[in-house]
């Protein structure tokens, strides 16, 4: 009993630190962690133990992987990449299907670019588009933000999914393959909602001038960051399925290694820097876009280095073996990460922080949970990916841009921001409950 109650006021001062207190979430993980130590009985030798390896042993797997995804993302942006696809994807589909249009393209620019920074560099587009085409801007706004959402929480190499997947284990190929999978089917009522419901909501529409770099990159050269990195982990994965018996060969060989995450976006990286008319200090400084991307991935990698050691103080106290007596004959399985990583967005906000801790907690109960196979290890991420969607609100910075930057008051807001990532979290845990009881 007193793992659980160790658990549960772990999980009360993670919430309160970071919501009442605006202590940053390093801090809260790292304090509860060792909270939770104490409480539960472990020595101190054990405590620190759990402390250097759970933080030294997570950031080896997957630290360098989110430093290169957010510096890809980061150079696409600043370079006018992102911006160059938008607007492709906005010609392919046309002015008639704006609301299509503005899922696809913040669903695409979402994987490799924040969703804060997808959603500033589209909105002025967006409201362009919406005044032109004399539309509802709620419910282009709606179709954006949901689209943006969906690969913010599913689809690596965004930092959240790739941590997750790090920590529980999953093949980051499979996360990817099902992840696109499930995000994309579970757009289709988001889709309907945007353009049926938030649609009626009235949101004057103020012009901006939108900025455009002077010289922008040609379409194949914004893409190759993108497409190559997922091709070669989604080739990767696919040869190491045991069912293709693939023989040792040198091209098996260069595949396993270029495909292995960190190399691959590693190649990102290095096809990202094609995108600047030139490589000076503006790119490679302290102060210039290889720098900012350390600044805006070194919390992510802190964050998941504490989630590490949480995940690694609850395996070494031994609670899986409570959990596992508690849930024997329990069909409870995926639906734990989901409520869990759902409550934590709920009560805190981040959706990063809550994929990242609901992984930490979840990882040591993965056998207990009947989820430590393959196949279920990339739905637990993804399970863990609906219910960090659910639900934004006033707590989360992604609802204060949506509604700072269209003039949405806060009842808008819910309207439009809530209740869609609602929609898409609740069925994006249908789709995966569904498509596990088929295959598994």
């Amino acid at each position: 009993m007193i793992y659980i109650i160790a658990l549960l006021a772990s999980l009360t001062f993670l919430v309160v630190g970071i919501v009442k207190f605006k202590i940053h979430p390093f801090f809260v993980l790292l304090l509860a962690a060792i909270g939770y130590g104490f409480i539960t009985g472990m020595g101190a030798e054990l405590i620190i133990d759990s402390i250097n390896s759970g933080f030294g042993g997570i950031l080896g797997k997957i630290g360098l992987i989110i430093l290169f995804g957010v510096t890809i993302g980061t150079i696409l942006e600043k370079s006018g990449g992102a911006m160059v696809i938008a607007t492709r994807i906005l010609n392919l589909i046309g002015e008639k299907s704006i609301h299509l249009a503005m899922m696809l393209t913040g669903y695409i620019l979402s994987i490799p670019i924040f969703a804060d920074s997808a959603l500033l560099m589209m909105n002025p587009l967006n409201k362009v588009l919406s005044k032109k085409a004399g539309i509802s801007y709620a419910g282009t706004t709606a179709a954006l933000a949901m689209g943006l959402t969906a690969s913010h929480v599913m689809v690596p190499p965004t930092p959240g999914p790739i941590a997750a997947a790090g920590i529980l284990g999953a093949n980051l190929g499979d996360v990817i393959l099902w992840g696109l999978l499930v995000s994309s089917l579970s757009l289709f009522p988001c889709y309907v909602y945007a353009k049926k419901i938030a649609s009626k909501i009235n949101i004057p529409i103020i012009l901006e001038p939108i900025a455009n770099p002077e010289k922008k990159p040609a379409l194949w050269k914004s893409l190759l960051a993108i497409v190559v990195p997922l091709a070669l982990i989604l080739l990767k994965s696919v040869m190491d399925y045991p069912e293709l018996n693939m023989q040792p060969s040198v091209v098996k060989s260069c595949i396993s290694f270029l495909g292995t995450p960190v190399i691959s976006l590693l190649i990102g990286v290095l096809l990202a820097l094609v995108l600047p008319e030139k490589l000076d200090e503006k790119i490679f400084s302290a102060t210039g876009w290889v720098g900012e991307s350390l600044k805006v991935a070194a919390p992510i990698i802190l964050i998941t280095g504490a989630g590490g050691i949480f995940g690694k103080m609850l395996q070494n106290s031994g609670i899986s073996d409570i959990i596992t007596e508690g849930f024997t004959g329990l069909e409870i399985g995926l639906f734990f990460p989901f409520f869990l990583a759902a409550c934590l967005k709920t009560t805190q906000g981040s959706s990063t922080v809550a994929l990242i801790t609901t992984a930490s907690i979840v990882a040591p109960l993965m056998t207990s949970l009947g989820l430590n196979e393959p196949f279920l290890q990339a739905m637990t991420v993804l399970a863990i990916g609906a219910g960090s969607s659910v639900a934004s609100h006033v707590n989360d910075s992604f609802f204060w841009v949506l509604t700072q930057l269209t003039g949405m008051n806060v009842k808008q807001g819910y309207q439009v921001q809530t209740a869609g990532t609602f929609i898409f979290g609740t069925t994006a845990m249908i789709i995966i409950y569904i498509i596990t009881k088929l295959i598994h």
